[in-house]
């Protein structure tokens, strides 16, 4: 997801982009919902198996409405919440009463977060005069021989209340997310895949056209400040998906999720989705590639079942800041789709099965499309939860890839009904019995789930959780 950048260029504008500014410019389309159906502003409406325990407002600098809530990732009794102007913080001991315990400001979109060990790392993916927190943006209208940066910042925190700052590697087309990849055997590294890419499709300054790969940063445990940009591997030698009326041409990825244990990943890149061997953390290699001209408007983001034998990719239609949860769009844009991986090895092949959308409609002035979720660890089902903007979270079954079901959800009512605010739950996820939602304008939230079919994933245990770096749940 990617809001505007302050700096007023249209770069990357996937992510709440272009969609967002014509919603909040103009006038609203006619509604295509039945009002009857809506939930009133604000209002919250559920199944009978979930239910929010806690919630805790956007707080200082990053309460305003253009100060966007963004990614999560967890360890220990704290989880980190990224907003476009820095990081939270939260002591989650008690789930029911989250703390927020140090607010760090650093502005620079998205500022997605992943943590490993006593290091944190924030995705920057908006032109920055520097490298550090105190810079400023760079106007889109300023010469090419301005300074610019972008790219990947690492912290210290082994004390969560004092993040300190270490160091920071520029990339080209900046870092819109990020993902962790553990060195193997005796290399006592951890590797980054930056994902970005060039929604202009024209040459600017650090993101120059052909696009078609990923940076890898690699980054020795013991000395982070030696963390550097190692590799650069092409993934699209043929320049991916050319692109159509109705679907993004490939000039880069959005989100990689890797599955360490298995030496896979699933990477969502734009046009293409793509499974990639990671044996070699350093020298990922492309597997197989899927393409869905016909439904797929902006490949999003990944999910493995905890086998590796199933993946579901999303679509971010109108990305992220259109009202794509109307009669009008249909079931299949906007969404889920579950993919079968089938066949060994280097013959490994994404298999499509079916698509998944909340059977809910949403309001003209709601923000709704698939996003960012994760798996509940219960043995023997593939259950996954999942947020939707406005269209609130989803906890649906997949075990059947080819007739996936809701089992619960939750959501707000819309945030207005004359414009469309960019808002609702950007990321839900489990962690340790719990729900975790960091909702864009209303801060982060807490649910808490009473159903028999997911009652066993109370008692899994994890110390460290990052949604990008999916780890085999039966180890835990």
């Amino acid at each position: 997801m990617k809001h505007p950048a302050p700096q007023g260029r249209l770069k990357r504008l996937s992510c709440i982009g272009a969609a967002a500014i014509l919603s909040t410019l103009f006038l609203v389309a006619p509604a295509q919902a039945d009002p009857a159906v809506i939930p009133g502003v604000d209002q919250i409406v559920s199944s009978p198996n979930i239910k929010q325990i806690a919630n805790v407002p956007k707080q200082g600098p990053f309460a305003p409405e253009n100060a966007l809530n963004s990614d999560l990732a967890f360890q220990g009794k704290y989880a980190y919440a990224g907003n476009y102007n820095g990081f939270t913080v939260y002591d989650i001991s008690k789930p029911s009463a989250p703390v927020a315990i140090t607010q760090l400001l650093c502005p620079g979109s998205q500022n997605d977060i992943s943590v490993w060990g006593d290091l944190l790392f924030l995705a920057t993916d908006s032109i920055r005069s520097d490298d550090s927190c105190e810079s400023a943006p760079v106007p889109s209208s300023e010469p090419s021989t301005v300074p610019r940066w972008e790219g990947v910042k690492v912290f210290d925190i082994s004390d969560p209340r004092n993040p300190e700052y270490v160091t920071a590697v520029k990339t080209d087309c900046g870092s819109h997310t990020l993902t962790l990849v553990p060195g193997k055997g005796h290399d006592r590294s951890v590797y980054v895949y930056v994902s970005s890419y060039n929604l202009d499709v024209v040459d600017l300054p650090n993101c120059a056209l052909p696009h078609d790969k990923i940076s890898i940063i690699k980054v020795p445990l013991k000395k982070p400040q030696a963390a550097s940009l190692i590799a650069a591997p092409v993934l699209f030698p043929d320049g991916g998906f050319p692109g159509d009326a109705d679907s993004r041409r490939t000039t880069g990825c959005h989100d990689i999720t890797a599955y360490p244990a298995k030496d896979i990943a699933a990477g969502a890149c734009m046009g293409d989705g793509v499974l990639l061997d990671i044996s070699r953390p350093a020298s990922p290699k492309v597997i197989t590639t899927a393409r869905d001209a016909e439904n797929f408007a902006f490949w999003h983001s990944a999910t493995f079942d905890n086998d590796a034998t199933k993946v579901v990719f999303t679509d971010e239609l109108g990305g992220g800041g259109g009202a794509e949860c109307l009669p009008s769009i249909g079931a299949n844009k906007g969404a889920n789709a579950i993919y079968d991986i089938t066949g060994k090895g280097k013959n490994l092949k994404l298999e499509f099965r079916s698509y998944f959308k909340i059977p809910r409609d949403n309001a003209p002035t709601e923000n709704c499309v698939a996003h960012n979720g994760s798996l509940i660890p219960v043995k023997g089902r593939d259950i996954m939860v999942q947020a939707w903007y406005q269209g609130g979270i989803s906890i649906w079954d997949f075990t059947n890839s080819r007739k996936p079901v809701e089992i619960a959800y939750w959501e707000r009512g819309p945030l207005s009904l004359d414009r469309l605010i960019v808002g609702g739950s950007w990321s839900a996820y489990w962690y340790n019995g719990y729900i975790y939602s960091n909702d864009i304008q209303k801060g982060f939230d807490v649910l808490e789930v009473s159903d028999r079919r997911i009652d066993r994933a109370e008692r899994e245990r994890t110390w460290q959780f990052n949604p990008q770096t999916q780890t085999d749940y039966r180890r835990w």
